[in-house]
């Protein structure tokens, strides 16, 4: 029995050093360099080459060290007795709200508008918005996104969200199903995807979507890159139908120097960073699981493979 840590743009020495703090008798190796393929049960991954973990025949549990799974079970093909865990952690989830309200805070006050001004030499006063008449609408109210919308309703803002079942957050109106999404994007000021990725919501931020907002919404996609119809935002970008975009993930990442986005006056670009996994916070996780797993106990934070999250 073995660890194997699969990671492709994160630093694997690091976790392996921790893992061994705690696990100094497992043995803990990092991908590719395998003495025995066969002794691996136990993965910790994060965004693997496709199809790798095919060369492992005796896989019992993978374990991301993120909030999504997407990034394996669109990669890999995967035994159906495999378990699945994510990583749930209160740091992401509050990292994921500050660099929210950073966001919204600064198109409310005209932030992007003042350097570009201070860059020209232009002394123009702009109106603002306050927080008590803007309206967020946030798609997904899981983990991350609840708190999110709890948040800001804390603060004063109008917060609905949409989801795969109704949620009781307190003074956060509460949209599910495709019967109800229309109804959800009217009056958003702001929309916000935090939604998983699934066959439901592959595509989801499309030319449909973007028609039934009202004119001026702010686009923030701190979602997945595959949830947003690039052309689309494009387009209605142009037309200013949408007043702006944040995107802090792709298709594609890194995101090639050579796409449009970089150029567009309207889109402001980050890069993947909006929450990121604490190694000291997330590895207790991944040490509970993996003795969890030795002992035959249920594990943390299991995923359900028919619903994607």
């Amino acid at each position: 029995m073995s660890i194997l840590i699969v990671y492709e743009n994160k630093n694997p020495n690091l976790w392996r050093k921790k893992l061994k703090e705690k696990l100094s008798k497992t043995k803990i190796e990092i991908y590719p360099t395998v003495k025995d393929p066969t002794t691996v049960d136990f993965v910790v991954c994060w965004k693997p080459k496709e199809n790798c973990l095919t060369q492992f025949p005796n896989i019992k549990v993978i374990q991301s060290v993120g909030a999504s799974i997407d990034h394996i079970t669109t990669t890999q093909d995967l035994n159906e007795n495999i378990v699945i865990s994510r990583i749930i952690d209160e740091n992401l989830s509050n990292d994921m709200w500050e660099f929210l309200l950073s966001v919204v805070l600064s198109q409310l006050k005209n932030k992007e508008i003042y350097v570009r001004q201070q860059n020209s030499q232009l002394w123009k006063q702009q109106d603002y918005q306050s927080i008590h008449n803007t309206a967020i609408s946030i798609l997904g109210l899981g983990k991350i996104g609840g708190h999110v919308a709890e948040q800001f309703a804390k603060l004063g803002f109008k917060v609905k969200g949409w989801s795969n079942s109704k949620k009781q957050i307190q003074n956060v109106k509460s949209f599910t199903a495709k019967e109800e999404f229309d109804d959800f994007l009217k009056e958003s000021n702001f929309l916000i995807n935090l939604l998983p990725l699934t066959d439901d919501t592959e595509d989801i931020l499309n030319k449909d979507t973007f028609s039934k907002l009202p004119k001026g919404t702010f686009l923030i996609n701190v979602g997945r890159g595959e949830h947003l119809v690039e052309q689309d935002l494009i387009k209605f970008l142009d037309n200013s139908h949408l007043s702006g975009a944040l995107l802090d993930v792709f298709r594609e990442e890194p995101l090639s120097k050579d796409h449009q986005f970089w150029e567009h006056p309207k889109i402001q670009i980050t890069p993947h960073i909006a929450s990121l996994t604490n190694v000291e916070s997330a590895v207790n996780q991944v040490i509970e699981n993996y003795q969890r797993f030795r002992n035959s106990k249920e594990l943390l934070n299991k995923v359900s493979l028919s619903k994607g999250y």
